[in-house]
């Protein structure tokens, strides 16, 4: 197997670092929050091994990818933006009809975004532990998901810098734990803190969510203004995620807001982070559903 190669590439007026392994049609993998590009470590070697070269960049303000200044940042743009940064990589990284691309969290907001912009651009994609904006947005208006969801709205306080960066980011550690329940997050965690300790990037990564909640693009967020995905999904969700709650009915609502084709599975025993808590079974089903290049 090929070892992990590191590159840097400018897409969408960003320098995004990156990791990658493997020779042949891309499969850009986004990560999300609160983590990195390692969180990929498990499944970027079997994408290799099938004959994809799978690259995960740092996200935007995730370092050592750049840290663009997100104030003024709205939802919509930040929406937009998101999605150009994965068309963006799709060019700079060569690829073509035959890339896919698989995101997890904030990742799998910016996988909706770039099929909907660029559907041409992707064969097939993957989604884990965030629903399409249809299902999820409506869900934080019941008073379940606002629980799960206190982060998002103790983010848009100024103190909330200083307080995910004390005592060595215990917030971010106890965020793993409740989202993946027993998993060992540790280097996950030591991971994510040399991508944030510098404040920029620490402002970047929580600017996410203060650009998310702007009032003045609210309803764009949560859905009202985001239409089905032409390409097929495989989206993936974990029984025992603490951070998005979703029932069987709502997982397989998921394939309602894709193209023919699309797939949906509520794994069992696996939380948010199922792809690192049960990574061969994970695999097994993104392969099975990518197939070969």
């Amino acid at each position: 197997m090929d070892s992990i190669e590191q590159g840097v590439v400018e897409a969408n007026g960003v320098s995004f670092h990156y990791l990658a392994q493997g020779e042949g049609p891309l499969a850009l993998l986004l990560h999300g929050f609160p983590d990195t590009a390692q969180t990929w470590r498990h499944l970027m070697p079997q994408l290799a091994s099938r004959g994809y070269r799978a690259v995960a960049p740092f996200m935007r303000g995730y370092a050592p990818t750049q840290a663009p200044d997100m104030n003024g940042l709205d939802a919509m743009s930040l929406f937009l933006a998101l999605g150009g940064d994965a068309n963006g990589l799709h060019g700079a990284l060569g690829g073509d009809a035959s890339a896919v691309l698989i995101g997890h969290d904030w990742g799998a907001v910016a996988t909706y975004s770039a099929v909907l912009q660029a559907p041409e651009r992707w064969r097939r994609c993957v989604t884990l532990a965030v629903p399409p904006l249809q299902i999820f947005g409506p869900r934080h208006s019941q008073y379940a998901q606002l629980k799960r969801s206190f982060y998002m709205w103790f983010f848009q306080m100024a103190a909330a810098n200083e307080v995910v960066r004390a005592n060595d980011f215990a917030f971010i550690r106890a965020l793993w734990a409740d989202w993946s329940p027993g998993y060992d997050a540790e280097q996950d965690v030591l991971n994510l803190q040399r991508s944030l300790a510098a404040a920029e990037n620490l402002e970047a990564a929580i600017g996410y969510y203060r650009a998310f909640f702007n009032a003045e693009q609210f309803s764009f967020a949560y859905g009202d203004a985001v239409g089905p995905i032409s390409r097929p999904l495989l989206y993936l969700h974990g029984s025992t995620d603490g951070c998005v709650s979703l029932d069987h009915h709502a997982v397989a609502e998921a394939q309602a807001y894709a193209g023919a084709g699309s797939a949906v599975a509520l794994m069992d025993g696996c939380g948010h982070f199922l792809h690192l808590e049960k990574p061969d079974e994970v695999g097994q089903r993104i392969d099975g559903f990518l197939g070969a290049p």
